[in-house]
């Protein structure tokens, strides 16, 4: 290994000496030299270097195939991420697309379905109308019966009544005499009672004369204020 080196400073020292070109950069070496150095640089160089060289060759050839290799993979991932890209827009599109038309097909059948009730509420709402006016027509017509019926009993009832007068004209004066019967009977009641009063306010006193006397009081102390003052309460007629 040191003999390349040797043989390495040997050649740049040819050079460095070399005889220059006029008007170039280059120079005039001698061949056999430079080829007879040459000759000890290969023989001089280990087997391993050229086993590494080899080596570094196959590495190239690796590296080399594997990004051709990677190359080609990323191309198909990305051809198969497009075509999938692609796939999925369109089934998106179509999925859109049957969206919009389940959509609009469910907004026409409710437009349909509302346009129905309508027309049946309003068919409806006819019939009811239809149907009041008739039963208002009808309670209309029997009230004004019901309202002939009564003026018609009425007049009638007014008739008999009239024909009652007479019978009317005798209630009242019976019922003045029985009036008159009640007053005289109360009066004669009254008068009874009147005097019954007297009566009793009579026993009453004899009663009250006889107990004084009989505890020693002359009948003088019987018209006294005292006595005046217990039988003046007791007599009605004043």
């Amino acid at each position: 290994m040191y003999r390349v080196f040797e043989a390495l400073d040997e050649l740049v020292t040819i050079v460095e000496e070399a005889r220059g070109v006029p008007m170039t950069s280059g120079c005039v070496v001698p061949r056999g030299d430079v080829l007879e150095l040459l000759d000890d640089v290969r023989d001089s160089i280990p087997t391993e270097l050229d086993d590494a060289q080899d080596v570094l060759d196959h590495r190239d050839e690796l590296v080399g195939k594997a990004q051709h290799e990677a190359e080609t993979g990323v191309g198909k991932a990305r051809a198969d991420a497009d075509r999938m890209l692609a796939e999925a827009q369109a089934e998106a599109e179509r999925m859109l697309s049957e969206a919009r038309a389940r959509a609009e097909r469910m907004v026409a059948e409710a437009q349909d379905q509302a346009e129905r009730a309508v027309a049946s509420g309003r068919q409806e709402y006819e019939d009811l109308v239809g149907r009041a006016h008739s039963e208002a027509e009808r309670m209309v017509q029997a009230g004004r019966a019901n309202y002939e019926r009564a003026v018609e009993e009425g007049r009638a009832e007014q008739t008999r009544l009239v024909d009652q007068t007479e019978v009317v004209q005798a209630a009242h004066a019976e019922s003045a005499r029985v009036r008159e019967e009640a007053e005289a009977e109360a009066l004669r009641l009254r008068n009874e009672c009147d005097a019954y009063v007297d009566a009793k306010l009579a026993d009453f006193e004899d009663l009250l004369a006889h107990t004084l006397r009989s505890v020693g009081k002359g009948r003088s102390h019987l018209r006294g204020p005292a006595v005046a003052g217990v039988s003046a309460p007791f007599d009605y007629h004043d």
